[in-house]
């Protein structure tokens, strides 16, 4: 079993942290300890558990344990488990995905039974590196031409991703490639009525136009379904160049180029609301605009990128409808992390964004 020892990066301020567990988030750790003692051999010692403070969906903590580190990932409390976040296909991809494809962490137990924490978990090793955020850690500078070698490094990982022979890689029944663009417009149309808490005009009108201008899927792929940068560890030693993506939770068999367009979604510009800058790292010299992205994955994958602006405005409506699921799930109490408080504003913003660039008929300079 391969566990992570210290890193030699030149500042380890920059690697990501994990801080003290949230309110009403802790686990259990007698339970966990005897778990890990029993289906980890060598990971012995007292635990002590630290969570990761970032994401909005899955809770992901730190475990060290006799000189060992590991990252547990389990749902989020007041979540329904048998929904949207099922650990053990989150596993299994990642189980699958490790002899095939490097930038993955290798995963290591799985535990169905909820008596140890609560909930279904999984346990993988700790890859360390950093994660660019808005709030660039102090010390670390991002030069323009740094910025702009990332922007490409990234894409030619999402177009590795989407070339990989997923079939070879055990994962062939994963999803349904066939009708996957008509399933998934259904799919988070019902999920934004079944959340909705707030009267959004454009955001139901950008669901009637999407349901009327689905093209045809394109040749399927291995899609992540939440690629964007805070998905995405760095080696420290050089910041161009991604060393593990996180947070599978999403990925499936389908149409690449709604992978695309929920990376988009994410790939705020210059003029962007200000509530959708948390997700990121805009207005940074050198980051490229979608524009640019869109040319550079046309050049990388050689797919045919003449509907994406149907896959944008999906990926925005997409985006605006986790965001809901998770102020709803808020506003009912089911959890108190006060981070979901202003969220309805970035479903509010996603709607606009998306009526926008429908309105304007492009994906780009959308404040103007």
């Amino acid at each position: 079993m391969a566990l992570t020892s210290p890193s030699d990066s030149p500042d380890p301020k920059w690697i990501d942290q994990p801080a003290s567990v949230r309110a009403g988030e802790a686990l259990d750790p007698a339970q966990l300890e005897s778990y890990l003692r029993e289906h980890l051999p060598g990971v012995g010692g007292p635990l002590t558990i630290q969570q990761f403070p970032g994401g909005y969906s899955n809770l992901t903590y730190l475990l060290r344990a006799g000189g060992h580190e590991l990252v547990l990932r389990r749902p989020p409390f007041g979540a329904n488990i048998k929904g949207g976040h099922d650990m053990g296909r989150e596993y299994r991809i990642l189980a699958a995905l490790h002899p095939a494809y490097h930038k993955v962490p290798k995963p290591l137990a799985y535990c169905e039974d909820v008596s140890v924490i609560g909930a279904p978990f999984y346990v993988m090793e700790r890859v360390r590196g950093v994660i660019l955020r808005n709030n660039t850690p102090e010390g670390l500078t991002l030069e323009p031409s740094l910025m702009r070698r990332l922007c490409f490094s990234l894409i030619e990982t999402l177009a590795d991703l989407h070339r990989l022979d997923y079939v070879a890689a055990g994962l062939g029944d994963l999803g349904k490639p066939q009708g996957y663009v008509e399933r998934q417009v259904e799919g988070w149309t019902k999920r934004y009525a079944n959340a909705q808490t707030d009267d959004i005009a454009e955001m139901e009108q950008v669901g009637v136009w999407l349901a009327a201008n689905r093209p045809p899927d394109s040749a399927p792929a291995l899609i992540h379904n939440d690629f964007r940068c805070d998905n995405v560890l760095l080696d420290p030693a050089d910041l161009t160049r991604p060393v593990a993506l996180l947070d599978w939770e999403m990925a499936t068999i389908g149409d690449p180029l709604m992978d695309v367009g929920t990376t988009l979604a994410y790939w705020a510009e210059a003029g962007a609301p200000a509530v959708m800058q948390d997700f990121s790292l805009v207005g940074r010299p050198g980051f490229i605009n979608r524009q640019e992205f869109i040319e550079r994955y046309a050049s990388q994958s050689g797919r045919d990128l003449s509907n994406i602006l149907f896959y944008y405005v999906c990926g925005l409506f997409k985006l605006g409808v986790i965001v809901q699921q998770i102020y709803a799930r808020y506003k009912k109490g089911l959890t108190h992390d006060e981070r979901f408080r202003p969220l309805i504003f970035v479903v509010r913003a996603c709607g606009q964004m998306a009526a926008r660039a429908i309105e304007k008929n492009r994906l780009y300079r959308l404040s103007e």
